[in-house]
């Protein structure tokens, strides 16, 4: 391989390869990979381990481990890992793990902790899926996350609305 082709890698919107959540025994509740670094589950599984095994009793917010760099915070019980390469900015992937802790706060009305997100655990993925897209960063914006999610402090959350109240809450704010 050509080593100045190592110096001039052209500009990638794939940025994120993965992002999960584990609990504070480093268990899965949700996760999202992007490429095919770990294709089984089981080696995602492993993966994800070894994440938590290096990053649960630090206080630094980003590691660097299988070739990866991983940005991570902590809340109560759990812990979010946004993945990338090592060639990626690590600022960049710290807005994407910046705009799902505030999403999910906002989401969950400030009680970030295990219980709350796996009662809301479908509205997570929403939250997941608007910020990230087959591994290109859609939004860093909480506040547009939240309200393309159509989740607000005063409404019910999306699991306890009908499918017409969010097809008419849509049609209210389209117009």
């Amino acid at each position: 391989m050509d080593p100045t082709r190592l110096l001039f890698q052209e500009p990638s919107l794939y940025t994120v390869k993965a992002i999960f959540i584990l609990d504070n025994d480093g268990r899965r509740l949700l996760a999202k990979y992007y490429d095919d670094t770990f294709p089984s589950t089981k080696e995602q599984k492993t993966f994800e381990r070894s994440v938590f095994n290096k990053t649960h009793k630090t206080d630094s917010e980003i590691a660097f481990l299988e070739g990866l760099t991983i940005v991570y915070k902590s809340s109560i019980d759990l812990f979010f890992y946004v993945v990338g390469s090592s060639q990626e900015n690590e600022l960049m992937l710290m807005t994407v793990l910046t705009c799902l802790f505030d999403s999910l706060n906002h989401m969950l009305r400030k009680n970030v902790e295990k219980r709350s997100l796996l009662d809301n655990l479908d509205g997570a993925f929403l939250v997941v899926d608007e910020i990230v897209d087959g591994g290109v960063i859609l939004e860093s914006d909480p506040q547009q996350v939240i309200q393309k999610v159509n989740f607000r402090v005063d409404d019910s959350p999306l699991s306890e609305q009908s499918v017409a109240q969010v097809f008419l809450s849509r049609l209210i704010l389209s117009a």
